[in-house]
């Protein structure tokens, strides 16, 4: 199989190296702070030996012995066929980090990002290869959750665009492809109108909380989690989406409209919601949770990997 670059080994980093190394990638760890990677690769280990027992890799040595270290970047970059960029999220770390990746990769190596809200034209214009840059943006963790948006800017090359997704799906992930840039993509926005609604509807008094997330987990999620939106709804009215939309359409509409509390991140109104949630917020919390999320999150991708398909939509 193919090398894989992964430039940057924090917490999307070493996902995205389990990711390509799980699925016969060999794959390159390169970071900066040389003690990162050894973290990571202790981290890939860790998430590999849970995949096997969930039989979600077949073999877990095999996989791990794939990734190796890389001591500098031209080292990393070399016979790449691509590049994952997780550096940090700023716009000036992106320009330099490409610019330098520009010009040691071999000219046919895709450079991606994993930003979460920068889009590849701000980092990608002029760079003399700015043809094989893109967005790779993935959800958190990506190596549990296998969406990734392809963001590529107006010059990058179409064949690179169809490239990487052909390598993303190679690797087992579900790429979709936004036809034109705009910021946060897809998958940042969708979740930033639910989590606005959802501050709003805490910090006006409607509901807790806790009860919010158990609207989501044991609602909407449920079929969330193997149907989208459009799915969903298709089945809400007899004669699909057009009926769906014909009946409750001006509803959705009102709600959509009806702002029922300004500013739903601001300080007084994260202050409301954290009143009524348990637990102070702290590192070890936070871990703690991760691992716990990280296990269910394996657990769901072994039972959707294993569950039938849905019938076919053809007429």
């Amino acid at each position: 199989m193919s090398k894989i670059a992964i430039v940057g080994s924090g917490l999307i980093g070493r996902a995205w190296a389990t990711v390509f190394c799980s699925h016969g990638f060999d794959v390159a760890l390169f970071d900066a702070v040389p003690a990162a990677t050894a973290q990571a690769k202790s981290f890939i280990g860790d998430s590999l030996r849970e995949f096997g027992g969930l039989g979600l890799v077949a073999d877990v040595e095999a996989s791990l012995a794939r990734v190796t270290i890389a001591h500098d970047l031209a080292a990393a970059l070399a016979g790449a066929v691509l590049v994952q960029e997780n550096g940090p999220e700023t716009l000036e770390a992106k320009r330099a980090l490409f610019a330098q990746m520009d010009r040691l990769a071999a000219p046919e190596t895709i450079l991606a990002s994993s930003t979460s809200f920068i889009v590849a034209s701000a980092f990608s214009e002029g760079l003399p290869g700015r043809a094989r840059c893109l967005v790779a943006h993935p959800v958190n963790p990506p190596h549990l959750a296998p969406i990734v948006e392809l963001a590529p800017a107006d010059w990058t090359d179409p064949a690179v665009v169809e490239r990487a997704r052909a390598i993303y799906a190679q690797a087992g992930q579900s790429p979709i492809t936004l036809k034109r840039e705009l910021p946060g993509f897809v998958l940042n926005r969708l979740q930033a109108v639910l989590l606005a609604e959802a501050f709003r509807i805490v910090g006006s008094g409607v509901c807790s909380p806790q009860d919010l997330d158990l609207t989501i987990k044991d609602g909407l999620g449920l079929r969330w989690s193997f149907m989208g939106p459009f799915e969903t709804i298709e089945l809400n009215a007899p004669g699909g989406i057009p009926d769906y939309c014909a009946r409750y359409g001006a509803s959705l509409d009102r709600m959509a409209n009806d702002v029922i509390l300004a500013d739903p991140f601001g300080a007084d109104n994260v202050a409301r919601v954290m009143a009524e949630w348990p637990g102070a917020p702290s590192a070890e919390r936070v871990a703690e949770l991760s691992k716990w999320r990280d296990s269910r999150l394996a657990q769901l991708k072994a039972h959707k990997r294993a569950a039938a398909r849905k019938p076919s939509t053809e007429s």
